[in-house]
């Protein structure tokens, strides 16, 4: 065992531990601290491609003047205040009629509703432009059963691109949320529904008063980093919309304007950082309210 003297008064500690993780924290200070740091003070330079000088609060002064940024961060946050909920609620409800033991086909449900978060982005984007297509499977069938005399155009009209979005990262994020509230039922102790069945209290009121409340830890987690997965909403937009954001930038996110900034337009790099940290600071203000709130529901 190395040990290293300090102080002088015989007291020692132990520096196996600190060799062993210092190339972990090398990594970690090279990839995560250097680049944040590098990114911050980036976020007080301006200019085009590597032409940059120091500016101040310029580019947070331009953040409020610039009605890209502004749709950017609308678009985003209209999907943090729609999309989320759903989500959340729709993986709660199938974990709950997946953990019926009497469900025939549990493990085939199980499979077929989690499959998505595994699924190749490109099959999956490819699959949803097709399904959703003017003569996709979606219009042929919605015409067929009589709910539109025409089909609706997904792809082109501001609304209906956005909707397609919200329904494609349900699609593919709501089963990895199902995951771990079908985990955390299946640790509930069966023996309280019995005491609570056997004094008669109703499936619902059972559901409400006992569920819920044993779940608030992974209710809390499932909607932390759903928060923090739709506020970065990269991957879908850009495979739905060619990288557009369109149309109109109906769609636009922050963090493909972040992209569009940093290698399709004239590179913009100081601005593309200020706009980078407008998205850490929406996380750490909405997880620090979630938390906050989940801790005044227990007192």
């Amino acid at each position: 065992m190395v040990q290293a003297r300090r102080g002088g008064i015989g007291r020692y500690y132990d520096v196996n531990g600190w060799l062993f993780v210092a190339p972990a924290l090398g990594l970690i200070a090279i990839f995560m601290v250097y680049p944040i740091l590098w990114s911050l003070w980036m976020s007080f330079q301006a200019g085009r491609g590597m032409t940059m000088q120091f500016a101040g609060f310029a580019n947070i002064v331009r953040l409020w003047n610039d009605p890209i940024f502004i749709k950017a961060l609308t678009n985003t946050m209209t999907y943090f205040v729609v999309q989320v909920p759903i989500m959340i609620l729709l993986a709660l409800i199938l974990a709950s009629l997946l953990n019926n033991p009497r469900l025939v086909g549990r493990g085939l449900f199980r499979t077929a509703i989690f499959l998505p978060c595994v699924t190749s982005l490109v099959a999956y984007s490819v699959l949803f432009k097709g399904m959703f297509a003017p003569d996709g499977i979606v219009n042929s069938t919605l015409q067929a059963i009589g709910v539109i005399a025409t089909p609706i155009p997904w792809l082109t009209h501001p609304f209906w691109a956005k909707t397609l979005v919200i329904i494609a990262i349900t699609w593919r994020w709501t089963g990895y949320n199902m995951i771990f509230y079908l985990a955390a039922l299946q640790n509930i102790d069966k023996s309280i529904y019995e005491v609570a069945r056997i004094d008669g209290v109703p499936a619902w009121a059972r559901f409400t008063h006992i569920t819920i409340p044993l779940l608030k830890p992974v209710i809390l987690f499932t909607t932390v980093i759903s928060t923090i997965g739709t506020l970065q909403l990269f991957d879908e937009v850009y495979n739905l919309t060619e990288g557009k954001g369109g149309p109109s930038n109906a769609t636009l996110t922050l963090s493909l304007y972040i992209y569009n900034l940093t290698f399709r337009f004239m590179p913009s790099f100081g601005y593309a950082a200020t706009v980078s940290y407008v998205i850490v600071v929406l996380v750490a203000l909405l997880a620090f309210l979630q938390f906050f709130l989940a801790r005044e529901r227990d007192r």
